[in-house]
């Protein structure tokens, strides 16, 4: 009967001390398997350039961001100040990749709407959003579907990842870059880098 309730307290003690663990653990600091991966490639259509593209391989022998962003995030308001103060120091060149514009939105249902509608609604949102808060991006690409934000694990957006000159993805936020992450691990980061 004592040991019965002796490994009853030893399995309880175990349970509180992995609880405790977890609490100090950052839900946005959530590890990311490709950190230390070469970034996934991908060709999109470059937001206000008809008819051209972009594809990570254009950034090679450069350090630099790629910032998941969409004009109905939330949240992407709160970080776009701090990207457009970076974009103007021109530290590091800064990619948008604006994800599911139309799709994530929810207020409309694209699945009877034209591909080509949908395109032309996005490129007016982004572009518009992109006037109205500040352009901080090198450029910006339209990930319409989502497809490019899953081979990069996007939990939601934003998210933010700095990949190095080899194209190697060297550093991931989730959630919005705050001041003390842009100061105390970003900047570092693409200083280090650019080495």
């Amino acid at each position: 009967m004592k040991n019965k309730f002796v490994w009853i307290l030893v399995a309880f003690a175990a349970l509180v001390v992995l609880l405790a663990v977890g609490l100090t653990l950052n839900p946005r600091e959530v590890p990311s398997p490709l950190v230390g991966k070469p970034a996934p490639a991908f060709h999109l259509p470059r937001l206000g350039a008809e008819g051209q593209t972009f594809g990570p391989e254009e950034m090679r022998g450069q350090v630099w961001m790629l910032n998941v962003w969409a004009s109905w995030c939330v949240s992407c308001r709160q970080e776009h100040p701090l990207l457009v103060q970076l974009g103007k120091q021109r530290i590091v060149p800064i990619v948008g990749l604006n994800y599911k514009e139309v799709r994530g939105d929810g207020g409309i249902d694209t699945r009877k709407m034209p591909l080509e509608q949908e395109n032309a609604l996005a490129r007016e949102r982004a572009a518009r959003w992109l006037q109205d808060h500040g352009d901080p991006y090198t450029l910006s690409v339209l990930d319409l579907d989502g497809r490019v934000g899953i081979d990069y694990g996007v939990y939601g957006v934003p998210e933010t990842y700095v990949i190095d000159k080899a194209g190697i993805i060297r550093f991931k936020q989730i959630g919005p870059v705050t001041p003390e992450v842009l100061e105390k691990k970003i900047i570092p980061l693409i200083a280090e880098l650019n080495k």
